[in-house]
C-alpha cells in the first residue's frame, strides 16, 4: 500500500495531545486493511522519523439513530504510534 493510502488524518483530541507531549506517541486514522508494518513504514516515509512500536485499535461499526431511521457506521481504525526519544511530528 502506498504510504498517503494508509494513514487517511491525525486524531487530534485532548488525550491524544497529552500523550504527544508525555510520552512521545502520536494517533492517526488510518486504513483498516493496513497492519502494523505497514503504518510503520507509511509514518517513517511521510514524516522523516524512527518508529519503535505500534499499536492498532479497531473500532466497530454500529448503529445510530437518525430521524428517517437507523445507519450503520462504518468501522474505523486507529493506530497510535511510538517514536524514537527525541523525535517529533509537526502536526500543526
Amino acid at each position: 500500500m502506498h504510504p498517503s493510502t494508509v494513514i487517511k488524518k491525525p486524531i487530534v483530541t485532548e488525550r491524544s495531545t497529552a500523550t504527544m507531549a508525555d510520552d512521545n506517541r502520536y494517533t492517526f486514522l488510518v486504513d483498516r486493511r493496513a497492519n502494523k508494518t505497514d503504518v510503520k513504514r507509511a509514518v517513517e516515509s511521510l514524516y522523516g522519523v524512527s518508529v519503535l512500536g505500534v499499536t492498532t485499535q479497531v473500532r466497530k461499526a454500529r448503529e445510530r439513530r437518525m430521524r428517517y431511521g437507523y445507519v450503520q457506521t462504518a468501522p474505523t481504525k486507529k493506530a497510535i504510534v511510538r517514536l524514537a526519544e527525541g523525535q517529533t511530528i509537526d502536526l500543526f
